[in-house]
Formats: structure tokens, sequence, C-alpha cells
């Protein structure tokens, strides 16, 4: 056992004493800025593929996705939930060892998972042959991904989201470089408007995926080539008696990441069991195939992309949270863990709830700004779904929640429940009805309400925290609610002045998110100590301030 004056031997990384919102706002501002550069790439991307080539490649994507997590995704979490509970407790030279046993794991279970999506590519998406290629282009990156996967994991453990937040941006751009280049490229021999155009630019599209991974591999290297001195001084430091064997490590990454594979199966098998049910319906009821892959293709390459935009800050968030709740629940501090738990669900609702209405009463003039040309559908699919960004962000950010207290079957379960239901819903409304796009868009609402119900009621279960629900739910609410007025209102101004959509849209958007900002203060009357625990709380003191909406 290690005595007072031993433990205060041991180095610790400057990393481990960031403040949580500031790496909350860091990754989250790189997962919003990826997102955004995905969305504007997908702009160029649809004038070349169309709708149809976005639905054969949103087909191979949500296999891919789907085994992607199963196998290599869920590493990230797993190692950081792990390590930041040794670290700790100051037990570095096991935070060593836990990493290393990751990587044996994930280079083994990716390699088998990338061979048999290869092989097995024509089962998976046997509803749309077209698809057949993407997929086998993609299966490689599941393996190239454990690498990238093991190394944030290792460095979020340690608090240093920049490495993470960087490679997710230089991800995106190499992604979008090449996808848009290899769509063209691989699509150009072949008749626009023909099936073999949206399948061979497809194929080129999921070209990009692999060379972002890449990419972010290479960065991330470097990154942690600069941190691995001064983590290896914290090993070499570390005079605990308590060394664990591998085999007791491999053990306990296998007991983490497996209910974590099981929950990342249950998240994105409803993705894959949606499209598979969506094609299957559709085509017994004698549905063209071109018009479920055109369908298909405006919901995950239109609509999908766009709710997913802002749920990315709570993913950012639940990234962040997992290592500062789990060493403060390991240690006991019951404080520290109901404070970051109320900090993390503050600052997503406050973000994501105002996304979520700017969402729904501006879907026309973005989709027409982003997708020139785009089907009306989306508009109002849109502006039907926009409440389920809401509710996607908080079922996330509780999943890390309940993953960062030890909880991690909890998730399993509620998703679970709330899959089955969706399930049935879905089969039912594609049956019955003439919906369509909009039975998917009506079944992924469903289930993030039902996910996050649930959840929610797990946490409460576990955690005696007592929520600010004026501070978290209401006053983003209220301000977004005059926020959409003013959105909406002004778009409607600008274009009928200047006949600009463009122009409007980010004048639109710019003048919301000012009028936000005051309104948040202003109803949400938060204390200087509060306002400072924000992101960029000191330049956000100083504009309340001046427009006297600080509570004494």
């Amino acid at each position: 056992m290690q005595n007072d004056n031993e433990k205060k031997k041991i180095k610790k990384p400057s990393g481990m004493r960031t403040n949580f919102a500031f790496q909350a706002a860091v990754l989250a501002g790189a997962g919003i800025l990826s997102r955004v550069i995905g969305l504007l790439y997908r702009s160029p991307l649809f004038q070349i593929i169309g709708d149809e080539g976005n639905g054969y490649y949103g087909t191979a994507y949500a296999i891919y996705s789907m085994i992607l997590m199963i196998a290599t995704y869920s590493i990230p979490t797993a190692v950081s939930k792990i390590i930041s509970g040794k670290l700790a407790l100051g037990e570095y030279r096991n935070a060593r060892r836990v990493f290393k046993c990751a990587f044996i794991y994930v280079v083994s279970v990716g390699l088998v998972a990338a061979v048999l999506t290869f092989a097995f590519a024509p089962v998976l998406v046997k509803e749309q042959p077209n698809a057949i290629l993407s997929l086998q282009i993609l299966a490689p990156t599941i393996f190239l991904s454990g690498f990238l996967a093991i190394y944030r994991g290792y460095l979020q453990a340690y608090k240093t989201m920049i490495p993470t937040s960087i490679s997710q941006i230089i991800e995106q751009i190499a992604n979008a470089v090449v996808s848009v280049l290899a769509a063209y490229l691989m699509s150009r021999p072949f008749v626009p408007g023909t099936s073999e155009h949206a399948k061979y630019g497809a194929a080129g599209s999921a070209m990009g995926t692999g060379a972002g991974v890449l990419c972010g591999i290479i960065y991330i290297l470097i990154a942690y080539a600069g941190r691995r001195k001064e983590i290896m001084e914290t090993v070499e430091s570390d005079v605990s008696s308590n060394v664990e064997s591998y085999g007791k490590l491999f053990r306990q990454i296998v007991m983490i990441v497996t209910p974590i594979i099981i929950a990342a199966f249950v998240y994105n098998i409803t993705t894959t069991v949606d499209m598979k049910i969506f094609y299957n319906v559709l085509n017994s009821k004698n549905v063209d195939r071109v018009e479920s892959a055109n369908l298909y293709g405006i919901f995950s390459g239109q609509y999908m992309v766009l709710i997913n935009l802002p749920v990315s800050i709570a993913s950012a968030v639940g990234t962040t949270l997992i290592p500062n709740i789990s060493g403060a629940f390991t240690k006991g501090d019951k404080a520290e863990t109901n404070h970051v738990y109320n900090q993390s669900m503050s600052i997503t609702m406050m973000v994501t709830i105002p996304c979520a209405v700017g969402i729904g009463v501006l879907s026309e003039p973005i989709i027409t700004l982003l997708f020139r040309g785009a089907d009306p559908l989306v508009f109002k699919a849109l502006t039907a779904g926009c409440i389920s960004v809401v509710f996607y962000s908080l079922s996330t950010l509780t999943n890390s929640i309940l993953q960062g207290i030890g909880k991690v079957m909890e998730p399993v379960k509620n998703a679970t429940l709330a899959l089955l239901i969706h399930l049935v819903f879905l089969a039912a409304i594609l049956k019955f009805t003439d919906a369509k796009l909009f039975g998917l868009v009506a079944a992924t609402i469903l289930y993030s309400l039902l996910a996050c119900i649930f959840n929610h009621i797990s946490v409460s279960k576990y955690m005696s925290t007592k929520l600010d629900v004026k501070k978290i739910y209401l006053a983003p609410a209220v301000a977004s609610i005059f926020m959409g007025i003013v959105a909406w209102g002004s778009y409607q101004i600008f274009y009928h002045l200047i006949h600009m959509n463009s122009v409007s849209v980010v004048l639109a958007i710019l003048l919301a998110v000012i009028f936000y900002a005051a309104a948040i203060l202003a109803v949400g009357g938060y204390t200087k100590e509060e306002i400072l625990a924000m992101p960029k709380g000191t330049l956000i003191l100083k504009l309340a301030e001046k427009l006297h909406l600080v509570r004494e």
C-alpha cells in the first residue's frame, strides 16, 4: 500500500487538472465542426450521386456503422473508463497495462470483423445489391478504425480531449475531399441519372471514409508521441505494489467492453433493422427499388445528417463526462459526481434545444441552401422530426452517465425495450399506411423519446442528485421559442428585401444566435460563478454584465 509521502511523489499529468467544461467545449466544438464539414460536403456529393446514390451509400453505411461500433468504437469508452479509474487511484502502471491489453483486443477483433464484412457483404445488403460494392470498400476501415479508437480512448483517460478533437476534424476534412473527388471520378464513365452512375458514385464516397480514418491515425500517433514522455514519467514514478496481471486486466476490459458492445449493437441495430424493414415492407407493397433507394437516401443523406449535427454536442459532452464522472464515482465523491452530472446536462440542453427549434423553423431554407434541387419531402420531415434532436441528445448523455457510474447494462436494457416497441410501430405504420419516409421519421422520434425516458428513470434510481430543472430545461426552452420566432421572422424579412436565400439564412441564424444568447441569460438567472463555468465563460460574463443580465 502507498503511504501519503509515496502518493505525493507521483507526478500527475497536467491534462488531469483541466476543467470539465473546457474539455467538453473543446470536444463539442470539434464535433460540431466535423459535422458541419460533413454536412457541407454532402451538398456537392448530392449533386453528383443524387438521392439514389445516397440511398446505396446509406444502406452500406448502416451495416458498416453497426459492425464498427461492435468491433472497435466501444474501445475508447472502455479504455477511458478503466484507465481513468486507475489514474484516480494513482495506479499508472496498471493504466499502461490496460492500454496494451486493449491494443491486442482491437487488432484481433477489428481484423476478424473487417474480413467477415467484406466476405458477407452480398448477404448483409441483399435488399439493395447496388450497395454491395460500397460496403466492401468500407470493410477495411473497420480494422483501421480500431487503431484510431484505442489512442483516442487512452488520451481521453488522461482528460485531454484536444488530440481527439483535432483528429476528428482532420478525419472529416480528408473524408470530405476524397469522398467528393472519388465519387466524381468513379461515376464519371456512366450516364448521370442511371443506377450504375449512382452505384459507383456511392462506392467512391465510401473511399472517403477510409481515407479520413487513415489521416486521423497519422495525426493521433503524432499527438501521442508528443505526450508519451509525460505519460511514461507517471508510469515510472508509480511506486504502488498493486500491479495487476495482464490476464486480470484483459478480463476487466472484456467485462467492461462486453456490455458496451451489446449496447452498441442495440443502438446501431436500430438503423440497420429500420433500413431492412423499410425496404422489405416497401418491396412487399411493390414499390420500385429505385424509389425506395431515393426515399432512404433522403432519410439517411439529408434528414439524419442534419438531425445528428447538434446531437454530436451531447456525444462530445458524454465522451468528456465518462472519465470525469467515473473518477469521481470511483473515489466516492458524490458532490463532484452530482456537479458533473448537472453541468453536463446544462451544457447539452443549452445548445441542443435551440438547435432543434432552429432546424424546425428554418428547415426549407437550410435544405435549399445545402441541397439544391432537394425533394420537398425533406422539408416536412425535418419540421416534424426536429424534436428528436433533444431526445437523442438526452439519451446519448444519460447513456454516458450510466456507463460512467458503472451501470453499463442499464442503457442496454433501456435501449432494447425502446427498440422492440419502436420496431413494432415502424412495421405497422409502413405496412398499414402510405407513410413511407414519414414512417421512418415517426419511428425515430418514438425510439429517441422512449430511450430518453427509460434512461432518466435509471439515472434517478442510482443517483440521488437533484437537477436544476429551471436552468437545464425551462430556460433553454423558453429562450428557444422566442429565438425561433426571431429566426423565422427575420428570414422572411431578409428574403423579402434581398431575394437571396443563402444570405437570408445566414443573417437569420446570426440574429437568432445573438438573441438566444441574451434571452438565455435573462431567463436563466445565472450567477457570475455559473457563467464562468460555461465554455467561454469569461467572454459570456462580459456580455452579460453589459446587458445587466447577471444575478448577484
